[in-house]
């Protein structure tokens, strides 16, 4: 199992994401792309690469907008997993919006 982070180690993670807050005891971030495809666009480049890592979202896409809660339920909270997933949706995001 891995560890559960702290409030101060994912304070630190958050720092370099913006957009990106706790909610619920999940990370959290809501994107709007100018569009529908752009949206599903994220979506899909990103499925590939979260499928590598083994570590999935809980997503949801309503027209233009994708909502990302990431947690890492085994391990019973956000772990270093969700940040660099986090890290990784981000970096996809930004080419897209």
């Amino acid at each position: 199992m891995i560890p559960t982070l702290t409030d101060a180690e994912i304070d630190a993670g958050l720092a370099g994401l913006p957009g990106w807050s706790v909610e619920h005891g999940k990370l959290h971030r809501s994107y709007k792309f100018p569009d529908f495809p752009h949206a599903i666009g994220f979506m899909m480049t990103a499925a590939p690469m979260i499928e590598k890592k083994n570590h999935h979202p809980e997503w949801a896409n309503v027209y233009n907008h994708v909502t990302v809660h990431l947690v890492t339920h085994d391990s019973g909270g956000i772990t270093k997993k969700d940040l660099d997933l986090a890290g990784l949706l981000e970096g996809i995001a930004q080419r897209l919006l």
